[in-house]
């Protein structure tokens, strides 16, 4: 599931899972002293049903771990979502400022593999920041840059693609 923001994607993603216990992989890290991100993290979990269970996998190997360690009895997944995923990875590759290309590499490469072959049912929402004009800034353009490639690479592995937009599902595959 991928859009742009406010499109609806988690909203939309949390529609398909009817079943009572999901297993909800948040992957947002919490900023001190900023509040409108604490106040949207919020919105996200007064949404979930109070079945479902909330993981916090804001560290970059957390996400591909539990993935790999999951069978096929267990709840289904929604992971929420990739791209603040990859903000983490590009933090711990330091690739703000520098470079990061290898390590940024590796753990891009594990997390494919893992949903490749992740054994539970899997909905994962990512955003699509690579429909508008390119960013002024490097951090901007490195954030864009790394997201595409993620996003096809996932697409790639996913059986089903779905994007948002204006809160209209459109069936990509």
């Amino acid at each position: 599931m991928l859009g742009g923001a406010r499109s609806g994607k988690s909203a939309h993603a949390e529609g398909l899972l009817t079943e009572a216990t999901v297993t909800y992989v948040a992957t947002a890290r919490r900023y001190p002293d900023d509040p409108d991100w604490d106040a949207r993290i919020a919105l996200h979990v007064a949404r979930r049903p109070s079945t479902w269970h909330t993981v916090e996998a804001s560290a970059p190997a957390d996400l591909p771990a539990l993935l790999t360690a999951t069978q096929y009895e267990d709840p289904p997944i929604l992971v929420d979502d990739l791209s603040t995923w990859l903000v983490g990875v590009l933090d711990e590759a330091q690739a703000w400022e520098g470079d990061g290309s290898e390590a940024i590499a590796r753990d891009v490469d594990h997390l494919v593999r893992s949903i490749a072959t992740c054994r539970a049912r899997l909905v994962l929402v990512t955003a699509e920041v690579g429909l508008g004009v390119i960013p002024s800034t490097r951090s901007g353009r490195l954030f864009r840059d790394h997201l595409g490639a993620l996003n096809a690479r996932v697409a790639e592995v996913c059986d089903e693609v779905t994007l948002l937009v204006a809160g209209i599902p459109l069936k990509l595959r």
